[in-house]
């Protein structure tokens, strides 16, 4: 895949809570950014978490990124950073239906007789 010194997880890591279905398959991670986030995921969520200590500039480096997101350089921060976005921010609602409706006495949708029609001779 490409060198890293960050230690593979001891298994792969899954979020079935908030990704049922796989990373790649929930539309918001390329395959690339799945396969970082199984076989690391185990390791940068104990470095998160505090359980594992750090044991190369790498893992120090993905420290100091938690901390400082703009610091983010290497795949698996920004794969790491997009996941933790995704899992446990505010989920995004689209829907075709707004909340506000329009005023009646609006200028933007009522006729006017200012422009001519194309009945009128002019």
């Amino acid at each position: 895949m490409f060198e890293t010194a960050f230690r593979l997880g001891k298994k792969r890591f899954y979020d079935t809570k908030k990704f049922p279905r796989g990373f790649a398959k929930s539309g918001d991670f390329t395959l690339a950014e799945e396969d970082i986030l199984t076989l690391y995921g185990e390791t940068l969520s104990g470095l998160e978490a505090g359980t594992l200590q750090p044991e190369n500039a790498e893992e120090q480096q993905f420290l100091k990124v938690l901390d400082n997101p703009e610091l983010a350089a290497s795949k698996i921060e920004k794969a790491w950073l997009k996941y933790v976005r995704l899992a446990r921010g505010r989920k995004r609602f689209h829907t075709l239906n707004g909340r506000n409706k329009l005023d009646a006495s609006s200028d933007d949708y009522t006729d006017t007789d200012d422009e001519p029609s194309l009945t009128e001779e002019g």
